[in-house]
């Protein structure tokens, strides 16, 4: 079947099935997908009023940043409690690492705070040396740090 076939079908169906008002919604998204503008539909879902943009940071940290306690507390915070995407630097001889976090602006901007805050546990002592403002790229489907 091809992209205006599936988009019938599925019309059909939510016709059946659904009230004209999310009918006709429904129909709107199915036919800008099928034309092949993904990314606009994308970009038109992101581009929202009420603080849930989705915006992109990179983070430089310095400190004790490269052992295993630091990097499990980054992705609690990042991935399971603000539901971010993104990468943290994998462990090397330096007491810098950088963090790319994706998501919505209220919580990427709580995460930043967080790593301001510079004192995760354990007498580890952080510090954010830059904040970078980045575009969101969406290759990130959760939150990956790599440890020693």
């Amino acid at each position: 079947m091809n992209p205006m076939q599936i988009s019938s079908f599925l019309t059909f169906l939510i016709v059946t099935t659904s009230t004209w008002w999310s009918v006709a919604s429904f129909t709107n998204t199915a036919t800008k997908v099928s034309a092949g503008n993904v990314r606009h539909v994308a970009t038109q879902i992101r581009m929202s009023s009420d603080g849930s943009d989705l915006v992109a940071r990179k983070i430089i940290v310095t400190g004790a940043v490269q052992g295993g306690y630091y990097r499990s507390c980054v992705l609690n915070e990042a991935g399971r409690f603000r539901k971010l995407v993104g990468t943290m630097s994998p462990p090397d001889d330096s007491d810098e690492a950088e963090i790319y976090v994706e998501g919505k602006k209220k919580m990427v901007d709580g995460f930043v705070r967080w790593c301001q805050r510079g004192n995760v546990g354990l007498s580890q002592v952080t510090k954010v040396k830059d904040i970078f403002e980045e575009d969101p790229t969406g290759l990130y489907d959760g939150f990956y740090v790599n440890t020693k």
